[in-house]
This record gives C-alpha cells, sequence and structure tokens, in this order.
C-alpha cells in the first residue's frame, strides 16, 4: 500500500522593507554607522509603507536591523499591527570597513568600482565585509526567523543591498548579478518559502500590495 503524501506546510511570507530616505541616501555610503535619522521625507515613506501594509490580515512579527533608520521605518509598521519591533543585528546594512562615510561620487572613480558593480561575489571591503559572507549572513537569518514563524507572515526592515541579495538568491540568481536589481526607500519585496522553491512575490514594489494575495 502506497505511503500518504506529507501534507504541505503552509508557506512562510518573509517582507522586507527598506528604511526610508536619510540625509545620505543616493549620496554617500553610510554603512553601519550610527546616528543616522529619516529625513521628513523619509517619515513620510516609512508612514506611507505602513499604511500599505495595514491591508496585511495578520502580521506575526515585525524585524529590523539595530540601526536608527530601519528601527525607526519599522516602528509605524509595528504600531499598525499592534506589535513591537525586534532587531537583530543579522539584518544589519553590509558593513563597508573603511569605506564607511565615503561620498559615492568619488568611489564610483575607484579602480575597485567595477568589480564591486560586475563581480561583487570577488571583492570585501577593506577592514569590512564580502557580499558573500553578507548573503550568507541574511539568508541564515532569514531561515532562523521563519523557523520561528511557521506558516506566518513577517516583515523585516533592512538595507538595499541586503534586500537585493536575498531576492537573488530567490530568484535563483548568481550573487554577480544582483545589482542589477534595484531596492527603492520603503519599497516592498515579498517571498514566500515552503516546502519547494521559494516564490517570489514581488520585488521592489512602491505603490499596492493588494494583489500580493497574503493572508
Amino acid at each position: 500500500m502506497p505511503s500518504r503524501a506529507r501534507a504541505r506546510r503552509r508557506p512562510t511570507v518573509v517582507v522586507l522593507v527598506r528604511h526610508g530616505e536619510t540625509p545620505t541616501t543616493g549620496k554617500l555610503l553610510p554603512g553601519r554607522a550610527p546616528g543616522l535619522h529619516l529625513t521628513d521625507k523619509g517619515r513620510e515613506q516609512a508612514q506611507a509603507v505602513a499604511d500599505r501594509l495595514s491591508s496585511l490580515k495578520k502580521v506575526d512579527a515585525v524585524y529590523a536591523s539595530p540601526l536608527e533608520r530601519t528601527r525607526e521605518t519599522a516602528a509605524p509598521i509595528a504600531k499598525a499591527h499592534a506589535l513591537r519591533v525586534r532587531t537583530d543585528r543579522r539584518l544589519l546594512d553590509l558593513d563597508v570597513g573603511d569605506w564607511t562615510g565615503a561620498e559615492l561620487k568619488a568611489l564610483r572613480k575607484r579602480p575597485e568600482w567595477p568589480t564591486i558593480v560586475w563581480h561583487p561575489s570577488g571583492f570585501a571591503f577593506p577592514a569590512g565585509e564580502s557580499f558573500v559572507g553578507m548573503q550568507a549572513r541574511i539568508l541564515e537569518a532569514l531561515a532562523g526567523l521563519r523557523d520561528k514563524h511557521p506558516g506566518g507572515t513577517i516583515v523585516v526592515v533592512s538595507h538595499a543591498d541586503v534586500i537585493k541579495a536575498v531576492a537573488a538568491d530567490a530568484l535563483g540568481s548568481h550573487l554577480d548579478l544582483f545589482q542589477r536589481i534595484v531596492i527603492s526607500p520603503c519599497s516592498v519585496t515579498a517571498i514566500a518559502y515552503g516546502d519547494g522553491l521559494p516564490r517570489v512575490l514581488t520585488v521592489n514594489a512602491v505603490g499596492d500590495i493588494g494583489a500580493l494575495g497574503v493572508s
């Protein structure tokens, strides 16, 4: 008599949100520097994404990296669902080491920049982290968070490169192609993790998320 097929688990949905605009957005490489807060526009973006995510029927938890800009973005999202923001250091931005605070305009002229764009898997920041290490870190972190909330929906507020690395993995794309993904301030990227392959529900969504079908 054939064995009964194992029942499929309900997927865990991870809703990734990039933090809102800060005074350095598009100008400097802030890395993990503390003390960087949202601008007035960034706070407006944070409230707007919280309003959009309020359409989710149930959110089990809201996580953020410990930096001010992510916690400030996560706060209205958590409030809308009567939750508190849980911080996790594994959700931190890429550690850019000696490049922390450098002007992007100047960095783009450095000889290392083409490697960062075309072959990020082969680059590590001086006194900082590699892109490969960052991706491994965030994927391990999300696996642990999914184990805490099986079949649920969690919101994770993090940083652009971190979210790009997660999206690339879920899409089955090599890390060397992750720079082709755009992650805008307070955009939503949602991935359903179940028994099979990850299902990418949306990437860099800045409008209505009602069509996601996330409960």
